[in-house]
């Protein structure tokens, strides 16, 4: 490994970004507020706050204007105005100085913006069964709110994924409680022991193939999570000598947490409230997974010739400096950092040269991969091209990989955009 690499808590292996490596010796670090830099978007993330707050704003927005489908605004503001304001504010590939990345990680600041989402996540959640319960709400207003509380629960996956990778364990406990809405404890385990392992690979259930639908991938990435999950939970209390049904076991406290909650709210607002929530929980975790599908369509490490893959790398994360996204989603699409450090903090995540990146951010993605024709229409070709038009060493859909190659041949053979070097492409079905 060379001096200038940089080796994730998983051990992948990824090339600095260019001037941006605080690790460098001759940068130094900066642990008090800097005099000549200022986070052009310190305030902005505040604007994260306003999709918890979307039933309170739904409710508000229905009592002004007597328009009752303005329950549905959460589903309208995330696939409707998010995409919106992804086209009219554009991208923002500038990083941090490296002097300052060390005192931007350690501004709490930062962690209070994620540790808010919580307890408005949660206020909403009681409101919604109130309004289920007692509210006079017709069934469609009802799914509506449902629906705008799943957004709300969905995206509160990404805030337990910003909390969960940290090491304190406080925010570890947060990540639990922010799952617990969504009944997707299992993420906690699958994602950090599991996802972060196996990325870009055919092994990996979170990873989406070339020519897999989001309808295709959802099945097997919801059951292949779980199942994984499992495994892992599984292994590491057989080392401990413990039974799975222990309540050492992650998953047992995750699921614990989940019922306890669910059945705290029927026991206050009545049955009426459960089938909202069970829509709000599928909705909540479909909205994370249409997120894995489109983060790393279609790549694939490659195998090396003693059969392991290679390290992971940028080019094996779709990503995006669209700056709306971002703010809302934590700097999430800038995902090949995030994969190289998975317990930096979002407001230090960095922009890769190296790394290919989404035609638009996640917000109007999320919509286009929910279209599968217009996916593959925008993506497919991106795929080809990243690979130098070797289909072959893309992460293929098993069941369609002869009828891929053939359409669109093996090209040139030589490796694409990012690749760490020459490799033979592991099989789809490997």
């Amino acid at each position: 490994m060379s001096s200038s690499a940089t080796t994730t808590d998983a051990g992948a292996e990824f090339p600095p970004a260019p001037h941006h490596d605080h690790e460098h010796d001759d940068n130094p670090v900066e642990l008090n507020p800097p005099e000549t830099w200022h986070d052009p978007k310190r305030y902005a993330w505040l604007l994260g706050l306003i999709v918890p707050l979307s039933p309170f704003l739904a409710w508000g927005a229905v009592e002004l204007t007597g328009v009752t489908a303005l329950w549905f605004a959460g589903p309208l503001v995330v696939f409707g105005v998010f995409p919106i304001l992804d086209w009219l504010i554009g991208v923002d590939t500038d990083n941090p100085p490296d002097s300052v990345l060390a005192w931007l990680e350690a501004d709490k600041y930062y962690r209070y913006v994620v540790y808010a989402y919580i307890p408005i996540q949660y206020a909403g959640l009681i409101f919604a069964c109130y309004q289920w319960a007692y509210g006079g709400l017709s069934t469609l207003e009802s799914v509506g709110l449902a629906l705008t509380i799943g957004t709300v629960s969905g995206i509160a996956i990404n805030t337990a994924h910003e909390l969960g990778h940290k090491r304190e364990k406080v925010e570890r406990r947060m990540s639990k409680v922010a799952l617990a809405q969504t009944f997707y404890g299992h993420f906690f385990i699958e994602h950090n022991r599991g996802h972060h392992v196996r990325v870009s690979t055919p092994e990996d259930p979170a990873s989406s193939r070339f020519g897999e639908s989001f309808y295709e991938f959802w099945p097997r990435t919801v059951y292949g999570s779980l199942t994984s999950a499992i495994e892992i939970e599984k292994k590491r209390l057989d080392r401990l000598g413990k039974s799975f049904w222990s309540l050492q076991n992650d998953l047992v406290n995750a699921w614990m947490m989940s019922v306890a909650l669910f059945v705290a709210l029927v026991a206050v607002f009545g049955w009426v409230v459960l089938p909202y929530l069970i829509l709000q929980a599928v909705m909540g975790f479909s909205l994370l997974e249409v997120v894995n599908y489109l983060e790393h369509y279609g790549l694939l490490r490659q195998k090396k010739d003693d059969e392991r893959y290679e390290r992971c790398q940028p080019s094996h994360s779709w990503n995006s400096n669209n700056v709306a996204s971002n703010v809302f989603l934590y700097h999430l699409q800038r995902h090949s950092d995030h994969h190289a450090h998975p317990t930096r903090r979002y407001q230090a995540l960095r922009h890769f040269e190296q790394a290919p990146n989404l035609p638009s951010g996640y917000a109007t993605m999320i919509v286009v991969a929910l279209v599968p024709p217009l996916w593959r229409r925008t993506m497919d070709h991106r795929v080809i091209e990243h690979y130098n038009g070797d289909i072959t060493r893309a992460n293929i859909l098993p069941r369609k990989r002869d009828k891929v190659i053939s359409k669109f041949g093996s090209g040139s053979g030589s490796s694409g955009s990012g690749n760490s070097g020459p490799g033979k492409a592991a099989t789809a079905g490997a």
